[in-house]
């Protein structure tokens, strides 16, 4: 039988767990209020990250003492998705892009300080 976690890492993986979730909450609220397709990827990737970030962390604290070694195997899990969520949003993008190409939609041009095309 293993000795007891102390309280401080119980309340670090609880305030990281805490945090993870209502990052993943926040995102999915931002689904739920904007209104086109390319407003609404944003949300719920970024929420994703930073809660699969942090529910990462609260493993990775709460294992370490439980098994009194350094366990960064749980790291993976937060390293393939923060290589594979900017592909996957990309891969999206493009296919709602082309799909409203076909269709005739008007596709909202990026603002911000990039030039307008040459013509």
């Amino acid at each position: 039988m293993s000795a007891p976690t102390p309280p401080w890492v119980d309340a670090v993986t609880g305030l990281l767990a805490a945090l993870g979730a209502l990052a993943a909450l926040i995102g999915s609220f931002g689904v739920l209020r904007l209104r086109s397709f390319f407003q609404r990827v944003h949300a719920p990737t970024l929420g994703a990250t930073l809660g699969t970030w942090s529910l990462t962390l609260a493993t990775v604290v709460q294992a370490s003492f439980e098994h009194r070694q350094l366990y960064v195997h749980a790291l993976l899990i937060a390293v393939f998705i923060a290589l594979t969520g900017p592909v996957t949003t990309v891969f999206l993008m493009r296919a709602a892009v082309f799909r409203g190409r076909l269709r005739g939609t008007e596709i909202p041009v990026p603002t911000g300080d990039t030039p307008p095309p040459a013509e």
